[in-house]
């Protein structure tokens, strides 16, 4: 007899897909409604009421992960907080998806930039999961996660206001243990967008420039600029950008008699997600294992 199970993730593919297939933007919770009631309806009810460790209905977290994998795929998008459309891609895709299917799109490849991620979307995949022990799986299922929400947070940081943006970074500072920030005029900041103060009264300053950027990369006259813009105040500086720094600029910066530092997109969400900036803790898990301490005394 085949047991009933809930679906894998990579199982919701297709009924997600179907569901918008007509073009529609629906709220994320519609979404799991519609493919539940259409796909799942016939599962017992205590499989559809079956929750996760942190309490979360396991079948809408199975859905949500589906969800995540086709936007990184190209299949759907967010068009705005919450609500879903199919794309052209997802309208035009004929043939059963699959888990493979999606890991090897070109999209979804060049979606994961980090080395640690060949690891997970290679081929030994399968074999290392043999032999992990449960610890090991454990981590990299974090690891994925935790990359699976800076990737995330970048892409917010690439849409948000670029005066908010600028906020945000000076905010991050402030949490890292700097001083207090000062935010300057957004019609004359001459190329400075906050200045920091490393002690309380501010006899030591640090010149903050933030660029929010899509696609471009910052380049050597952005750092050229941005060391005239400090006009011999101080010889302190932090350039910040979503995109990345071509070889021009990092040479400027390097080569500059100002210590220049410069965070681009991968090395700002590191840093907000370890110092929980525009991120939150959604669950904590406990691994508890034999306290041999306890019966040393028997």
């Amino acid at each position: 007899m085949t047991k009933i199970e809930i679906p894998k993730f990579h199982e919701t593919f297709n009924p997600i897909l179907d569901i918008l297939s007509n073009g529609q933007t629906i709220h994320t919770r519609d979404l799991q409604k519609l493919v539940v009631k259409k796909y799942y309806a016939h599962l017992p009810q205590n499989l559809l009421s079956e929750k996760t460790k942190t309490g979360d209905i396991l079948i809408n977290n199975r859905i949500a992960w589906g969800k995540s994998y086709l936007k990184k795929g190209g299949y759907i998008i967010y068009p705005e907080r919450g609500l879903i459309k199919i794309t052209e891609k997802g309208l035009n895709h004929k043939t059963t998806l699959t888990l493979n299917d999606v890991e090897q799109d070109t999209n979804f490849l060049n979606f994961y930039t980090e080395e640690n991620t060949k690891k997970i979307l290679s081929s030994d995949t399968i074999k290392e999961i043999k032999n992990a022990s449960p610890q090991d799986l454990i981590d990299e299922g974090f690891s994925q996660i935790e990359l699976e929400v800076k990737n995330d947070l970048l892409e917010k940081l690439k849409t948000i206001d670029p005066y908010y943006f600028e906020k945000v970074i000076l905010i991050l500072l402030k949490k890292m243990g700097y001083g207090e920030f000062i935010e300057t005029s957004k019609s004359s900041d001459g190329g400075i967008d906050g200045i920091i103060n490393e002690d309380k009264l501010g006899l030591d300053k640090i010149y903050i420039q933030a660029k929010r950027f899509t696609e471009n990369k910052v380049r050597e006259k952005d750092i050229r600029n941005f060391i005239g813009a400090m006009s011999g105040d101080t010889n302190k500086g932090v350039f910040v950008t979503t995109s990345l720094f071509d070889k021009g600029a990092v040479e400027k910066a390097k080569n500059a008699h100002h210590k220049i530092i410069l965070l681009d997109g991968n090395k700002l969400v590191d840093l907000m997600h370890e110092f929980n900036v525009g991120i939150q803790i959604k669950s904590t898990y406990e691994v508890k294992q034999l306290d041999e301490d306890f019966f040393l005394d028997q």
